[in-house]
């Protein structure tokens, strides 16, 4: 078994001692080549090169934006598994892998070792992939306000404070409310649009946050869309992504479940994420399920 470990030497929590570790465990199942990334986007090369070279599975070490960049470097073809080593970890932690490097790449070892995998689906926006999930409007405003903040002098990204503290700045500067800003086909106007292809949506530290509860790697992909987002509905909106209930009834809630295709058109352009990478900003959106897509290692 030939296993290519991409690792980003950058994200928040790789160190070269983990590195060591990681290869000692994916060692116990296959023979291991590593490459390290150097800039944005390298991480996609290096996945289409493992293809091409017939590795029959590629394994990310990184953060959420290094397993975007891996799933948009591959086909169905080879086995992938990740490896927590960013700050929230999305991906590995929604696929039930441990929240610690080591551990996981133990897991991923021995599901390769037996010959275990999971077929998942994946999302597409405007022609890119995502794992997990995708936004226009909010949250794509906060990752865009979190990357600005830049990194800490040891390189690291800022934390769950900073990231909370992001959150009350920009609700404080709308005072709350987030007007309707775009049409979403079939459902009507909306605020803002978050899109899911699994729960959790995300995760605030060790809170996952149940943005669409029904969402499964799966199924289709999930939509939340509140219709005009005021002050006093926040309190509501906390209550139902940390109960999971309540949101697909809600009459001022756009929902949506299990869907093959969303097209969004925008007022004015927005900003637009895909697994918490910021896309730039956007007039009009196009997302699509892609359906058993890629098969995993747990």
């Amino acid at each position: 078994m030939r296993v290519v470990l991409i690792v980003n030497p950058f994200a928040s929590r790789v160190t070269e001692e983990d590195v060591r570790a990681v290869e000692r465990e994916l060692a116990r199942a296959g023979e291991v080549q590593t490459s390290l990334t150097e800039w944005r986007g390298h991480a996609t090369e290096l996945a289409r090169e493992a293809v091409v070279a017939g590795a029959e599975a590629i394994v990310a070490f990184s953060g959420d934006g290094g397993y975007n960049e891996v799933l948009n470097g591959v086909d169905g073809a080879p086995l992938l598994g990740f490896v927590p080593g960013g700050h929230t970890n999305v991906l590995p932690r929604a696929l039930g892998l441990p929240r610690e490097a080591v551990p996981a790449a133990a897991r991923i070892a021995e599901a390769l070792a037996e010959g275990r995998s999971r077929r998942i689906s994946l999302g597409r926006v405007n022609g890119r992939r995502f794992a997990f999930n995708a936004g226009v409007g909010f949250d794509a405003e906060l990752v865009r306000r979190v990357d600005a903040l830049g990194r800490r002098h040891d390189g690291r990204r800022p934390g769950d404070v900073a990231f909370a503290w992001t959150i009350v700045r920009l609700l404080a500067r709308r005072r709350g409310r987030f007007a309707p800003a775009l049409e979403i086909e079939g459902l009507g106007r909306a605020a803002f649009a978050l899109v899911a292809n699994c729960d959790p949506y995300s995760y605030a530290g060790g809170m996952p946050l149940h943005v669409a509860p029904e969402a499964s790697f799966e199924g289709g992909l999930d939509l939340v869309a509140p219709r005009d987002a005021r002050a006093r509905a926040w309190p509501r909106y906390v209550r139902y992504i940390s109960r999971g209930r309540g949101q697909e009834g809600a009459p001022d809630i756009a929902y949506g479940h299990d869907l093959d295709r969303i097209s969004i058109r925008c007022d004015a352009p927005l900003p637009l994420q895909a697994d918490g990478e910021d896309l730039g900003d956007v007039t009009e959106i196009e997302l699509v399920a892609e359906r058993d897509a890629v098969a995993v290692l747990v």
